[in-house]
């Protein structure tokens, strides 16, 4: 059985395992848990009894007096599970941790750099979440077939080849034998092994198998929910960033029609002034000329402040300005 779980990959057999990288730091926790879960004197199997060894090295007691812990291969496929889960969980709690802060950060202060954080949490989430997605394919896949399942359970075809030998050699023997004889042998223990070979199908035994996978399948289905209620709070914080965008934006742009209208009518004021402007001489025959002056430019500073408040008025009816 060949496990490729993110950071674990491995070779298992119906009593050994091979690690590929053994001393990468995140393979170092699964090792030591094989070596808690698997003690060296607790290794001592009789296959033939369908015995596993206890820690003090006596055998445990058969099948028919109690139930059989899984088999070895599916021990190290729960370990390497809960390794993977674990793994999963630790990730995730430390980027919700990292959301929270940075979501704050970035409500409070919209700068580039909050926006680079923000984009670099969105990518390890979508990381994140390729990784459980793809773990949770591979179980979910194991639990649609039950022929994959049983191809799995590695101890009970190391059980079953003595047994076929035993078979091959015994329907050799009866080859070799007079035909009275195997004729009047039906009940003969080459057709009693037969039958029990054929009343124990690998596809019945995947029981324990589908157990195992339907919890971690939960589990994995969690973080995943998880993972997309994180990415759903991004998307929110990220929705509510950009309203508050839209209206500072929406005020700048009214602040810059106030503006606009303002300065028509200055420069109307002034256009209207320089077309009637006139030189006053300097002398005595000045004063002639002050009369109509003032109350020119009051009353053409009065019609360009009425233009601009109509104009003023109008965008505020057609809710150009304000709210």
């Amino acid at each position: 059985m060949v496990i490729d779980l993110e950071f674990i990959r491995a070779i298992v057999t119906a009593d050994e395992v091979l690690l590929l990288e053994p001393l990468a730091q995140e393979v170092i926790p699964f090792i030591d848990k094989l070596r808690r879960h698997f003690p060296l004197k607790s290794l001592e199997v009789d296959v033939g009894a369908t015995q596993v060894g206890n820690v003090n090295g006596k055998h445990a007691k058969t099948a028919a007096e109690c139930e059989l812990p899984l088999p070895f291969e599916f021990q190290v496929l729960e370990l390497a599970l809960e390794a993977v889960c674990l793994s999963f969980h630790s990730s995730l709690s430390d980027l919700n941790r990292h959301t929270i802060f940075v979501m704050d950060e970035l409500t409070k202060n919209v700068s580039t750099r909050n926006l680079e954080r923000v984009r670099s949490l969105k990518r390890n989430l979508t990381s994140l979440l390729a990784g459980v997605q793809k773990v949770r394919d591979e179980v979910e896949h194991l639990l649609d077939h039950n022929e994959n399942m049983a191809q799995l359970h590695l101890s009970r075809k190391q059980i079953k080849c003595p047994q076929d030998e035993i078979l091959l050699a015994s329907a050799a023997l009866n080859s070799n034998l007079p035909s009275k004889t195997k004729l009047g042998t039906p009940n003969s223990v080459v057709n009693q092994a037969m039958g029990i070979a054929m009343t124990a199908p690998l596809a019945d035994n995947v029981g324990d198998l589908e157990i195992l996978l339907e919890s971690y399948f939960m589990q994995l289905d969690g973080i995943r929910n998880r993972i997309m209620m994180v990415r759903g709070y991004i998307v929110d914080t990220e929705d509510y960033i950009n309203i508050q965008l839209d209206n500072q934006r929406n005020e700048l742009i009214q602040f810059h029609l106030v503006l606009i209208i303002v300065s028509f009518g200055i420069a109307m004021n002034t256009l209207i002034a320089g077309a009637f402007a006139m030189n006053m001489p300097h002398n005595g025959e000045m004063k002639k000329f002050v009369g109509p002056f003032w109350p020119f430019v009051g009353a053409t500073s009065s019609f360009c402040l009425l233009v601009s408040v109509v104009l003023l008025g109008y965008a505020r009816g057609n809710r150009l300005l304000g709210s």
